[in-house]
């Protein structure tokens, strides 16, 4: 993997957990985070570049359902649990 395209990969990495931790629930919060470190750790081992392309590609979909997801929930935010 190129130097470039392994930045992208880690700063789309470092955006998608940071999203992640801004849902206001914890049981969503928690699961997305989990999600994410899970696809992540799974795909660690690709090297091809248009596998990689396309991973990236999945990858910045995702970080837009995750921000869309997020605004939603904070416009409909249920009372907080114990746990939180």
């Amino acid at each position: 993997m190129a130097s470039s395209t392994r930045s992208q990969v880690i700063s789309l990495y470092k955006m998608m957990l940071k999203e992640s931790s801004r849902f206001p629930s914890y049981n969503y919060r928690t699961y997305a985070l989990r999600r994410v470190r899970d696809a992540f750790r799974a795909n660690r081992e690709v090297e091809d570049p248009k596998a990689v392309e396309k991973l990236m590609e999945e990858g910045e979909q995702m970080l837009a359902l995750i921000q869309r997801q997020v605004s939603v929930g904070k416009m409909y935010e249920a009372q907080r649990t114990v746990v939180e």
